[in-house]
């Protein structure tokens, strides 16, 4: 009799002793090192697979227990592929929520206010952990997959970081970057100062990148945009210097010749009325929102004071003193 007594209470609580052992085991952290474990999760696996690759990745975790996990829990079916991260202090059961919502391991891209088109290329490319699918692709290959209403893609990317799974394709940072530069440009468009002189959006962002490479100054683009668009109403040239530089392409090294300036292209102000057929760079919301509402101003002339900020002239009387005083050292009278 004692032993059936026995017997029954071993096997009430021998269970629950698994039960609660397992609990614990869900609920410990797997590992406090430093730093995290990066492992990927293939396109098909099924958990027991996935756990196979955890623990080959370095993961300590129980493959058994993991899969036993996963089953009870009802999550067995829902394990999403991928690239992660196992980061100190994560539990089995926080390591399958992980899974489960698919909590990729990020990375970062930066695009810098100012770059060209080129310059954007060049380091979405460098990008080791992004999946290069553009790299052989001509610009105009690039944003027929992009956004194929668009020919020229200058201009068309909103310089920023973004935020991207390890594996992911580079072209997901084109469309999120290029979808990200419209609805800075509708934004700003819908809320334009009155009688501006362009016809479209895509004059504004033309605009707006020549007022990105003009000055680093954020406090003055909207004074720069003001002078520009002061020009384009009286119709004056342009005149812009990172206009002609970028219509030079890799002739230019540095420098602008007064050759360079007389060299009629597409791309030079000092030759052509009007706006360039493109952007020239890819524009920030400081310069968007000056190019849409520039400074109300009756400058038609800057000159830099060669300390990061500009003198700005009337008349060109003014504007020549200004020239000799801050870029020719000679004293005003």
């Amino acid at each position: 009799m004692a032993f059936i007594k026995k017997s029954l209470v071993a096997a009430i609580v021998l269970p629950i002793m698994v039960v609660g052992a397992f609990a614990w085991w869900s609920k410990d952290p797997l590992t406090t090192a430093e730093p995290p474990i990066e492992f990927t999760i293939t396109p098909g696996s099924g958990v027991g697979a996935a756990a196979q690759q955890m623990v080959k990745a370095g993961v300590p975790v129980n493959p058994f227990l993991f899969q036993i996990l996963a089953r009870v829990t009802g999550q067995s079916a829902r394990i999403k592929a991928g690239s992660y991260e196992l980061k100190p202090d994560t539990s089995p059961r926080l390591l399958l929520a992980q899974l489960v919502r698919g909590e990729f391991a990020q990375e970062t891209l930066t695009i810098i206010e100012g770059w060209t088109f080129r310059q954007m290329r060049e380091a979405i490319d460098g990008a080791k952990t992004l999946r290069h699918e553009t790299a052989k692709m001509s610009d105009a290959e690039l944003m027929a997959k992009v956004s194929p209403s668009y020919k020229q893609p200058e201009g068309l990317f909103f310089p920023d970081t973004y935020l991207f799974a390890k594996g992911a394709s580079d072209l997901q940072i084109y469309r999120q970057a290029h979808q990200m530069l419209l609805t800075r440009l509708n934004a700003a468009w819908e809320k334009r100062d009155a009688d501006l002189p362009y016809k479209t959006p895509y004059e504004a962002l033309i605009m707006a990148s020549i007022v990105e490479k003009e000055t680093g100054q954020k406090s003055e683009r909207a004074m720069i945009a003001g002078v520009f668009v002061n020009r384009l109403r009286t119709g004056m040239m342009l005149q812009t210097d990172p206009s002609v530089i970028y219509g030079m392409g890799a002739r230019y090294h540095g420098k602008i010749a007064k050759k360079d300036l007389q060299t009629d292209t597409p791309y030079n102000t000092y030759t052509r009325y009007g706006l360039p057929p493109t952007p020239i760079a890819l524009p920030g919301t400081q310069s968007l929102s000056a190019a849409l509402a520039p400074a109300n101003t009756p400058a038609l002339y800057f000159v830099s004071r060669n300390d990061g900020t500009s003198q700005f002239s009337e008349n060109l009387n003014d504007h020549n003193r200004a020239v000799n005083q801050y870029q020719r050292g000679a004293s005003t009278p």
